[in-house]
C-alpha cells in the first residue's frame, strides 16, 4: 500500500535568547535579516507588499508577497518561483526573561509523492540553518554564513 501525503508542511523552531520585538525586527527588516540569511531585500515587510529576496552568491531572486504582519506575533508570506508559491508561516512566542521562540512552517508544496519529499526535507534545512543563523548573530553577534556555505561552488560545479 502506498501511503499518501495529503499536505505535507516542513517545521522548524527554536529559541532565540532575545526579546521577541527584536527578533521579530530581524525578519521584517532586511537590513538585518542579510546578516544571517539572504543577501538583499527589497524593502521591510509589510501587509500587502510585494517583495524581493536576493541570493547573491547563487543567483537567485525569490519573489515574496506579504499577506499578513502581527507586530511581535506572526509573519506570512507566499513565495517561490511564481509557478510553484508556498506559504511560510513564522511564529513569534515570547518565553520572557528566556527570549523568543520562533516556529516556522512552510506548506504549499507541489508535485510527485518523490518532488514533495525533497522539497519538504530542503526546506526542513533550510529554515533550520536560518533560525541557527540567526540565533548566532542575535545572541552572541556571530555572522555563521550558513547560507552561502550550503552549497559550496566547488562541490556544485
Amino acid at each position: 500500500m502506498v501511503h499518501q501525503i495529503d499536505k505535507p508542511q516542513a517545521k522548524t523552531g527554536m529559541l532565540i535568547r532575545r526579546p521577541v520585538a527584536e527578533v521579530f525586527e530581524a525578519f521584517i527588516n532586511p537590513e538585518i535579516t542579510n546578516k544571517f540569511w539572504f543577501t538583499k531585500g527589497s524593502g521591510r515587510l509589510e501587509a500587502g507588499k510585494q517583495l524581493e529576496w536576493t541570493w547573491e552568491m547563487y543567483n537567485v531572486i525569490v519573489p515574496v508577497m506579504v499577506k499578513k504582519i502581527e507586530p511581535n506575533s506572526s509573519i506570512v508570506v507566499e513565495w517561490g518561483n511564481y509557478q510553484n508559491m508556498s506559504t511560510v508561516e513564522w511564529t513569534f512566542k515570547s518565553l520572557g526573561e528566556k527570549g523568543t521562540y520562533v516556529s516556522i512552517v512552510n506548506s504549499g508544496f507541489q508535485g510527485s509523492t518523490d518532488e514533495l519529499s525533497a522539497q519538504v526535507m530542503d526546506s526542513t534545512k533550510g529554515f533550520t540553518f536560518l533560525l541557527a543563523g540567526l540565533k548566532a548573530y542575535l545572541e552572541h553577534g556571530v555572522r555563521l554564513n550558513l547560507s552561502a556555505d550550503a552549497f559550496p561552488p566547488e562541490l556544485t560545479g
